[in-house]
């Protein structure tokens, strides 16, 4: 007689992909435990956020918890910018709390059990189930959303992430000193080597943040005082600060075992670019319950099998993301931006071939309108 398992499904983070994989599993007959180490979902967050529309669209988030950004403002060192559009295209800045703990209403509607300010310590795999220790339960499989340092991997001798930028950010309220139709990005190898700084206007707040390769020192105070006579932040207030790291060195091996599967962050479904791994969690942690549903009810392969022959390689943007870890000069950008050749690089870089919706010069002027 086969051993009963507490849980069918247990997942620790209630991360992005966390409650996405969650929701879909209750929803296809699972019994799902979610364990996360924070006192709610939406306390102490570490993204910024910003949506691409088609990830919005994939989980149908509200638009109470977002704001319309229609393009990117892109600035070199001198702050010289351009700016960008793909006609009838746009992103989405969020309320992040809010956004998290929404997924988390979703998941519970659906028959998820979260269970909060419970931190993973220990599991194994014994005798075709999970035997976590905290919280003292078993499952028939694990699935680990927790963060780009997971203790899941650790745990269970799975990949782990080893590259990262690190990132730090300032929410300001009474921010309204710049035009909030563009993200706007900066382009500084002094200041955010490896990366960008950047001006987010979201639904409540302003985020104003930079990252850099893991072997710099973030100057946000430094970008800060560079751009204050643009965005006047001494005419505002810091409502939060908050800092972390973000994977860029691709999928993690082994991301699975016996039993357990790793998913977003903790996998390393992060582009290693853009830094971009909201839509791929939603993907892939929506994707993962159901291989997950099919292999537990259905006798289906291991969730990997399926999983593993769509998962992104990332092969060119790490290519990328080890040029741009070197840096150009600050006199290249200043040099470049606003030329055709950067235009062009900058425009599939952010917005590859999506719009659609009419001439540049139409859409520039409905929005400036």
């Amino acid at each position: 007689m086969k051993p009963v398992a507490d849980y069918d499904l247990a997942i620790v983070g209630a991360s992005f992909a966390g409650l996405t994989a969650a929701r879909s599993a209750a929803l296809r007959g699972l019994k799902v435990l979610v364990i996360e180490a924070k006192k709610d979902p939406g306390a102490r967050i570490h993204t910024t956020g910003i949506v691409v529309r088609e990830a919005a669209e994939a989980v149908d988030i509200p638009h109470t918890v977002t704001r319309r950004v229609h393009g990117i403002r892109l600035y070199a060192p001198s702050l010289k910018h351009m700016d960008l559009f793909a006609p009838g295209y746009a992103f989405l800045t969020t309320d992040t709390a809010a956004l998290m703990r929404w997924l988390a209403e979703e998941a519970t509607r659906a028959g998820v059990k979260i269970l909060c300010d419970t931190r993973f310590t220990a599991a194994r795999y014994d005798s075709g189930l999970v035997h976590l220790d905290t919280p003292a339960i078993t499952a028939r499989f694990l699935l680990g959303c927790d963060g780009a340092r997971s203790q899941v991997a650790e745990a269970f001798g799975l990949g782990k992430n080893s590259r990262f930028l690190i990132g730090v950010e300032a929410e300001y309220s009474g921010l309204d000193s710049f035009d909030p139709r563009f993200l706007h990005c900066f382009l500084d190898s002094s200041i955010a080597p490896g990366y960008i700084a950047w001006a987010a206007p979201g639904p409540k707040v302003t985020q104003i943040g930079l990252a850099t390769k893991s072997d710099a020192k973030p100057a946000l105070q430094r970008f800060i005082e560079q751009t204050e006579d643009r965005f006047h932040y001494s005419a505002a207030s810091i409502v939060e600060r908050r800092s972390g790291v973000i994977p860029c060195g691709g999928l993690v091996r082994p991301y699975a075992s016996d039993g357990v599967m790793l998913m977003g962050d903790a996998a390393g479904l992060v582009s290693p670019l853009t830094a971009g791994g909201i839509k791929l969690s939603f993907e892939f942690g929506r994707r993962s319950a159901h291989a997950i549903a099919d292999h537990l009810l259905n006798a289906g392969p291991p969730p990997e099998k399926i999983i593993d022959r769509d998962l992104p390689r990332f092969r060119i943007k790490s290519a990328l993301r080890s040029a741009l870890s070197y840096g150009p000069p600050n006199w290249m950008y200043d040099l470049l931006i606003g030329t055709p050749p950067l235009r062009a690089l900058a425009q599939r870089l952010y917005f590859h071939r999506k719009g659609g919706g009419g001439s540049f010069e139409e859409f520039a002027g409905r929005v400036a309108d």
